[in-house]
């Protein structure tokens, strides 16, 4: 049934906000060191000679502790290599992300070679992330004891709400589904909603029917653990009245065996991370309530869990859609883009001025981009060059792949308005945009982020697993935004 709002549990990350150090204490320097360019930090050529004895010349990520005459760290070397920008892109400032999580105790500043400080501090503090759910004392100790110093121009705030955003995210997709269902998915929803003073409602198990919402049920009846339709309204308070409508979609599918059509074990193994679209949407929230974007939010979060049993929907069987559009199902494994159309359809009945869609949603778009670069569609020129360009100056990429319309005759289906899936193994990413974006008509701009939402190995912004990504991206954008009044 639909429930009220309910007293939030936590979900905050308590250390991610321990990350940073007083202003006041005596701090270690740490120099980013171009390949090549050691001289120039480096004037003292005793010095000099000990890094040069170690082995260190400034290639990316290698990185040296320089001992004082009393034998403590005068300073820590960070190389830089020979390109101009870090890692997964954008300046070299992200590679201190790095040595974050791996220097030992104390207090650290920015030296030398940083030319970013706010985005400096920020690969700090992702790059300093931890799950540890279930390994709360680690053989290797703490690896949140090493702290960094604050330079005065930083937006303290901000970076604190940014970072706990991401921390959160990534916290939620990392959690096995065991432990995080679609309930503990509106948990957390709930929770971040009582820290901003948001509403909240749900609709769940068998009043999705009675509420018009019949594929997300479909997708998740098989389960016992019930599916339901999470929505998150906000405004700023004194905002402006006629501020941009938002709207984030978010596909939340705790756990994805393919269905009928079954995945084979290999292909499991990490689908607790289909939830990866949930996770961003509500990274980019907590964000923009947060940071006081001024916007007219609402956040779609459609949760089931895709499993098998005696009634779980089936191949060939015809689902009708929240907007009465009629689907043939071709796949049962392509299930997220069945719960995203209700949800979609439902955001677009609000007219917004944009809809945001993140989905974990077809492996085609890592065939093309692989596992760090996500795929954005939209119907806006515009903004599609802003959300690539600010991606890659922070760290957070995306590329774009076409909205196609010549492959819109793919999802045709004799039985029925359409069907969820093209037989042909072609462009299966730009095909399942085009299926979202058929339950989109009335709001001005549509993008969908096509994510893998998980690092397979680790990074200077963080280590192997979950992985918000676009959601700093998305936040930046919308964030000048309405700075420029758009």
């Amino acid at each position: 049934m639909t429930t009220p709002d309910s007293p939030p549990n936590p979900v905050a990350r308590p250390d991610a906000l321990e990350l940073f150090a007083q202003s006041d204490e005596a701090a270690i320097p740490i120099h980013l060191v171009p390949a090549g360019r050691l001289d120039e930090i480096l004037p003292d050529a005793a010095t000099r000679r000990w890094a040069e004895t170690t082995g260190f010349k400034g290639g990316a990520k290698a990185h040296v502790l320089l001992p004082s005459a009393t034998g403590d760290i005068a300073a820590v070397l960070l190389g830089a290599g020979s390109a101009p920008s870090g890692e997964p892109c954008g300046p070299s400032d992200l590679l201190l992300g790095h040595v974050a999580g791996s220097l030992p105790a104390g207090a650290y500043r920015l030296g030398r070679g940083f030319a970013q400080p706010e985005l400096a501090a920020m690969s700090w503090a992702l790059g300093a992330y931890r799950y540890r759910r279930y390994k709360p004392n680690p053989k290797n100790g703490d690896a949140k004891a090493a702290r960094l110093v604050l330079p005065p121009e930083v937006n303290r705030a901000r970076l604190d709400n940014t970072v706990e955003a991401v921390w959160l995210g990534r916290d939620l997709i990392n959690t096995p589904a065991s432990d995080l269902g679609p309930a503990e998915i509106e948990t957390a929803v709930r929770s971040v909603a009582a820290r901003h003073g948001a509403t909240v409602r749900s609709v769940v198990g068998d009043d999705l029917l009675l509420q018009n919402f019949p594929m997300i049920h479909a997708v998740g009846r098989a389960s016992p653990r019930p599916p339901r339709l999470i929505e998150l309204d906000w405004h700023k308070p004194g905002g402006r009245p006629d501020a941009p409508k938002i709207t984030l979609v978010g596909k939340g599918i705790t756990f994805d065996t393919g269905g009928l059509d079954i995945k084979p074990a290999s292909a499991m193994l990490i689908m607790k991370k289909d939830m990866g679209g949930a996770a961003v949407a509500l990274s980019i929230a907590h964000m923009i309530m947060g940071q006081g974007i001024d916007v007219r939010l609402k956040l779609l979060i459609a949760s089931a869990e895709n499993a098998i049993a005696g009634d779980a929907f089936r191949p060939g069987d015809v689902l009708k859609s929240r907007s009465g559009v009629t689907v043939e199902i071709g796949n049962t494994d392509a299930e997220g883009r069945l719960v995203l159309a209700d949800a979609l359809a439902l955001a677009d009945e609000g007219a917004p001025d944009s809809i945001f869609v993140f989905a974990t949603l077809t492996g085609a778009a890592r065939t093309a981009l692989g596992p760090d670069l996500p795929a954005l569609f939209t119907n806006d020129n515009g903004l599609a060059a802003r959300l690539q360009e600010t991606g890659e100056a922070i760290g957070d990429p995306v590329w774009r792949l076409p909205l196609w319309p010549g492959y819109d005759r793919n999802l045709d289906s004799d039985v029925a308005d359409m069907n969820n899936v093209w037989e042909s193994p072609f462009a299966g990413s730009i095909t399942a945009a085009l299926f979202l974006k058929r339950f989109v008509k009335s709001a001005a701009r549509f993008a969908h982020f096509d994510l893998y939402g998980w690092r397979p190995a680790g990074r200077p912004l963080g280590p192997r697993g979950g992985e918000v990504q676009t959601a700093r991206t998305v936040l930046e954008v919308l964030r000048r935004e309405s700075e420029a009044g758009a």
